[in-house]
């Protein structure tokens, strides 16, 4: 597949002006949280740690890896790859990134007169889960899918709200303010369950449809359209006449593409929410036995003299 996608050309299978956004995020986080921090309100604060240096910069190279490299070409042909992007995008993407944000400059970014208000209501649990599964159930719906394919204003949004409701789904379980983050471990334990849950229709209406359900995917103008998005029209204009469609690319029937990038969605959905969940019961059970008064040293023999 790799040589046939040469003939995008190298802007359409790079990005490299995305690239050079990438970096200036990374080049920003490193100022901001490193020699000028005290010109944003940091002075005093350290430095973020190794660990939270590694969270920013591999959520960032994870960014351009699904929206600036060839995986984010392949979104337009195939919906495995399309779903694969989702995934990260949307679940590995905010958590690494609400991780690694010290929790002073979070207090800079969300303690506004508009802002705090409003993620005050938006991360309330029941709204921040209905809030992010409905749109995403909502984006993936034939017609909605198709019109985002088929527009670059549409779909620049589309992908900027869900986001935005990416970052607020996870706020409540992972912000470092602890105003925000205030659900005990089990009301968390709840929350994944429920994300688990409410995120499947989407997946469910991919594996077992019996039909195509994108045009995106399936018509030629369509198709035509959805790769424009990131293929300059020049080269576009250039394919030759034997590319008629995305199954050109892969060996896959379009409706096994379909019903394999369901099952990846998913796949993928529950090993994100399940390393969370772990993380969760393994902090629950930190806190726990550290509230646990060990006993004195030299308690057994006291027992003994008794």
């Amino acid at each position: 597949m790799w040589l046939e996608l040469q003939i995008f050309g190298f802007r359409a299978l790079w990005s490299p002006y995305f690239l050079l956004f990438v970096l200036g995020l990374a080049l920003t986080y490193y100022l901001v949280t490193g020699p000028y921090r005290h010109k944003f309100g940091g002075k005093g604060e350290a430095r973020p740690s190794g660990k939270q240096q590694a969270f920013v910069y591999s959520g960032l190279v994870l960014l351009y890896a699904v929206k600036g490299s060839p995986i984010d070409l392949l979104t337009h042909i195939t919906l495995t790859a399309h779903m694969i992007q989702m995934a990260i995008y949307l679940l590995i993407f905010p958590i690494f990134t609400i991780k690694g944000i010290p929790a002073w400059l979070w207090e800079k970014a969300v303690c506004r007169p508009l802002i705090e208000p409003v993620m005050r209501f938006l991360s309330k649990p029941l709204i921040s889960l209905l809030l992010f599964n409905t749109l995403f159930s909502f984006y993936h719906l034939p017609v909605i899918f198709d019109f985002a394919k088929s527009s670059q204003i549409a779909h620049s949004t589309f992908s900027v709200v869900l986001l935005i409701a990416a970052f607020v789904v996870w706020w409540p379980m992972l912000s470092p303010m602890k105003e925000f983050n205030r659900m005990q471990p089990l009301g968390k334990i709840f929350y994944i369950f429920a994300n688990s849950v409410l995120i499947t229709p989407a997946c469910v209406l991919l594996i077992f449809a019996d039909a195509p359900v994108y045009a995106a995917y399936t018509q030629d103008g369509a198709w035509i359209q959805a790769m424009a998005l990131c293929v300059p029209v020049d080269v576009l204009q250039g394919l030759p006449g034997s590319i008629s469609g995305p199954e050109f690319f892969s060996p896959m029937t379009i409706l096994e593409d379909q019903q394999l990038g369901g099952i990846v969605m998913k796949f993928m959905q529950e090993i994100t929410y399940g390393v969370v969940l772990m993380t969760v019961i393994a902090d629950w059970f930190k806190k726990e036995n550290s509230g646990v008064d060990p006993l004195p040293v030299n308690a057994y023999e006291e027992l003994q003299n008794d």
